[in-house]
């Protein structure tokens, strides 16, 4: 890229053998198959890496090698049935994560992320990872730039590469040539993969794609694969302190029983089998089904996500900024009413230099609209367009509305040759340029603002005799009038603020609109105001004056897409889970900054492609679902891992102090797992099941503090139990092994499936929650099953002996005040005020960088 940098863009282009006109499609598909694809991530569903992660446990490795060993020194039974259980676990955890990895493939794949390239001399829209060195492409303002690119023609660029360098203001870029030696941040005449044009549009022609980029090189650092959800992470930590806990157990435990004597396979089938107990095997399949299941859940409540990880992201949410255009106003803009502000000047006369001081072209008859911002289309559209001459004024220049100026500015001439500037905008901006602006006309403004009305103030000033127009000519105006148009509250809007305030969601609204516009908006639809902010005085804030006033103030009025952007990195700052809403191309730098990007099916072309999650209704109704599904996805999971770390930390530790103070062991390897694996089983249900209101009132974050506490807490309980039913086999019904090993087996897969519906809910189970059915039948399945199994024809097989009718009943009683108890400690648990404390997170560059690369995917893997 440096090379590129000190050469003219005409020898970059000759260097590339390519022109102005870009590629032709032939030379272009040769391109893209030698260099490949302009991919960083590949998302292809691969069985072979899927099943590589499955038996990557070194505690699987181990178990595998030492029924190895069981079989080679003659104890084949034993070693028989563990090979089964592993076969049969592994292939339950392949098959559920595989399903959720094609689920997650498929949902990639629906997702296009495009570029405006010129190809045989036409623009045309592709897929950013079709993009091959000497393509020339076209980005505007909010575009992600999509590859390594060396500018040849750009006005007004500035280009936020804070994700590469890490600083915080824009770069001013311009196609010169460089001259001396220049670090990365200083290449003003190249743009690079993964930054965002804040300002300005340009030209460039495409010099590296994929890995070979300045930002590829360091996603692909990274990995290839889409990354894991930061609750995948968390997951994946607290397994390896469950792994810590696992190799110190089964330590001792193996060197306890070496010895007390016992027989050295035995002692290692027993101890590696303790390990594998502890651990919960099936987790990772339980949140791909989690996830998979959420995204088609999302799907019917139409919500396209574009990654798994922004189901996580959505149901973190606590702070939404959203545009109120559309959102909680209707979007159909109106045209209402001229209002001249000066004698002369008839309301067509107003509507005409409205018209003309439009960026719409209106020189060759038929007027298209499309592409105009709302306010200029509806005036166009309005039954008073059509009384319009054309003819009668000649637009000699323009100067283009910008959301510095808000204002457009046009030189015209009529019949006659007289020449005028026409400027039309915010009433604050346009007023600012006009002279003796009269009371009256103030007091008119002022009450179209305090009916929620919209306005376009119209200025006008003789030009004399010129040729052209420059932002300088913008003084000295005459007030015109002012246009009125109305953009009515949305019938719902008030109900979906309130779903949304019982989620625990902070609604700010930022806006382009008049300060009490939006006011009078917010106050129909009952929305508490905590204050107002417009872009002046968010400009005259310093970051932490800014960010301190953001926690309370709920409107921002007048902002530009710049302020935006930053009122939402200050909130994160603040560790806020910050949503962004919105679908102009103003709103692009805001949906990139925000924690997850939501846009809408109708937005621009820029800010869905910006956003993380596209509503195919724009409606904050289908939002407080999405949020719902998200948090339900999160609590679901979360109940697998409570359960597991508990029910699981408990029966291993009786394990290992009954193998300890027992003459045999308290239950064979083979039985072990056998209990695990039914037990495992009976918890893939957990992804369907329902979760109370309650649970979906906050976002709820990864804390491994907390699933500590609870491990230490309901582990203890748990093994009190298993103390008990010792006790019971021992002294009350003098059991030999076998009939130890069966008692002991019957009472642990059944507190530790029944344990669910305790931990499930913060409620009273079955009265005041009930359990989806499929969860409920698949633990009544499991338990049993797992009474059966000691009693069946397998049970010599299974090392089992028959049990005494008595033992049942006591069995029942065990178990309904184990039950009781652990509701009890629930109870108690909850209570805590440690357990209240709510949980910060931030996230980094990493995460940045994760999610920037995300939109360059491909389906198969990367070169």
């Amino acid at each position: 890229m440096v090379n590129a940098a000190h050469r003219s863009g005409g020898e970059v282009l000759e260097d590339l053998n390519t022109s102005e006109q870009g590629l032709s499609s032939g030379e272009a598909a040769r391109r893209l198959a030698v260099v490949g694809p302009n991919a960083l991530r590949s998302h292809k569903a691969s069985p072979w890496t899927v099943l590589g992660r499955q038996l990557r446990s070194p505690i699987l490795i181990l178990l595998i090698i030492t029924a190895g060993l069981s079989v080679f020194l003659g104890d084949a039974t034993n070693s028989v049935v563990i090979g089964v259980i592993l076969v049969v676990s592994v292939g339950l955890g392949f098959s559920n994560e595989f399903r959720a990895e094609r689920a997650a493939e498929a949902l990639h794949s629906r997702v296009r992320h495009s570029v405006v390239v010129l190809r045989d001399g036409q623009a045309h829209q592709i897929d950013v990872v079709e993009l091959v060195p000497g393509d020339v492409v076209k980005l505007s303002l909010g575009t992600v730039v999509p590859a390594d690119i060396r500018l040849l023609v750009s006005e007004e660029l500035l280009c936020d590469e804070s994700i590469l360098t890490g600083e915080s203001l824009p770069a001013d870029k311009g196609p010169a040539a460089i001259t001396g030696d220049a670090s990365l941040g200083d290449l003003a005449c190249s743009l690079f993969m993964g930054t965002v044009i804040q300002s300005g549009s340009c030209t460039g022609v495409v010099v590296a794609t994929g890995g070979r980029a300045e930002f590829g090189r360091i996603a692909l650092g990274l990995g290839e694969h889409q990354p894991q959800t930061e609750f995948q992470l968390g997951l994946k930590h607290f397994s390896y302190l469950l792994l810590q806990v696992a190799v110190v157990l089964t330590t001792l435990i193996f060197i306890a029983n070496l010895l007390l004597g016992r027989p050295l396979i035995d002692s290692l089938l027993f101890s590696l089998a303790i390990a594998v107990g502890i651990t919960p095997q099936l987790l990772p399949a339980v949140v791909s089904t989690c996830l998979a299941a959420g995204t088609r859940a999302l799907a019917k409540r139409k919500v396209l996500v574009k990654r798994l990880i922004c189901i996580e992201d959505l149901g973190d949410m606590d702070v939404l900024v959203t545009d109120k255009t559309g959102t909680l106003t209707e979007g159909r803009i109106s045209f209402m009413a001229a209002l001249p502000a000066r004698s002369g000047l008839c309301a067509e006369g107003l509507i005409a230099l409205g018209l003309v001081a439009t960026e719409v072209d209106y020189s060759h008859g038929a007027v298209s609209t499309v592409g105009q911002n709302a306010l200029d289309a509806a005036l166009w559209d309005s039954p008073q367009a059509r009384d319009f001459a054309p003819e009668s004024q000649r637009r000699m220049g323009i100067i283009p509305f910008d959301h510095q100026r808000r204002r457009t500015s046009v030189l015209v001439a009529d019949a006659s040759g007289h020449q005028q500037i026409v400027t039309k905008g915010s009433p604050e901006d346009v007023l600012r340029l006009c002279r003796d602006v009269p009371p009256e006309a103030m007091a008119l403004l002022d009450e179209q603002y305090d009916a929620g009305s919209r306005v376009i103030a119209v200025a006008t000033r003789d030009a004399g005799v010129v040729d052209r127009i420059v932002p300088a000519d913008e003084q000295g105006l005459v007030l015109a009038g002012f246009l009125v148009f109305l953009d009515k509250p949305k019938a719902n809007a008030d109900k979906s603020l309130v779903e949304l305030a019982t989620l625990g969601i902070a609604v700010k609204v930022a806006t382009g609109d008049n300060a009490r516009v939006a006011e009078k908006v917010c106050r129909d639809l009952g929305l508490v105001s905590g204050g107002t902010l417009t872009g002046v005085q968010m400009d005259a804030m310093t970051d932490p004056e800014l960010g301190e006033a953001a926690r309370e103030t709920s409107i921002f009025a007048r902002v530009s897409p710049e302020q935006k952007a930053r009122l939402i990195k200050l909130l994160r700052q603040q560790g806020r889970a910050v949503a962004f809403l919105g679908d102009g191309v103003n709103d692009a730098l805001a949906l990139h900054q925000a924690d997850v990007g939501i846009s809408v099916e109708t937005a621009t072309d820029v800010a869905k492609d910006a956003a993380d999650i596209v509503l195919m209704d724009k409606d904050l109704g289908v939002l407080a679902e999405g949020v719902r599904e998200g948090r339900r996805i999160f609590a679901n999971t979360i109940k697998y891992v409570l359960m597991g770390t508990s029910s699981n930390f408990g029966n291993m530790f009786s394990a290992a102090v009954a193998s300890v103070v027992l003459s045999f062991l308290p239950m064979l390897p083979g039985q072990i797992l056998l209990n695990n694996l039914l037990y495992d089983t009976g918890q893939l249900a957990i992804p369907g099941d329902k979760v109370d209101k309650e649970q979906l009132l906050a976002p709820s974050h990864w804390d491994i503090a907390f699933i500590r506490r609870f491990m230490l807490l309901f582990g203890p309980i748990s093994s009190i139990f298993d103390f008990a039913t010792f006790a019971l086999m021992i002294f009350a019904f003098h059991a030999v092994p076998g009939e130890f090993r069966a008692g002991w087996f019957i009472e642990s897969i059944a507190t530790q499936t029944l344990i669910i519906f305790a931990i499930r809910t913060r409620r009273v189970p079955f009265f005041r929650s009930r359990p989806s059915a499929g969860l409920l039948w698949a633990s009544l399945g499991v338990v049993t099953l797992g009474i059966y199994l000691p009693l069946s024809p397998l049970r010599g097989v299974l090392g089992f002996d028959p049990l005494p009718v008595p033992f049942f009943l006591a069995l029942l009683a065990m178990t309904v005040v184990y039950l009781v108890l652990v509701e009890f400690a629930k109870q108690w648990f909850f209570s805590r005020p440690v357990q209240q404390q709510p949980t910060v997170r931030r996230r980094g560059r990493v995460h940045h960088i994760h999610r920037t690369a995300a939109r360059f995917s491909v389906p198969q893997r990367l070169r």
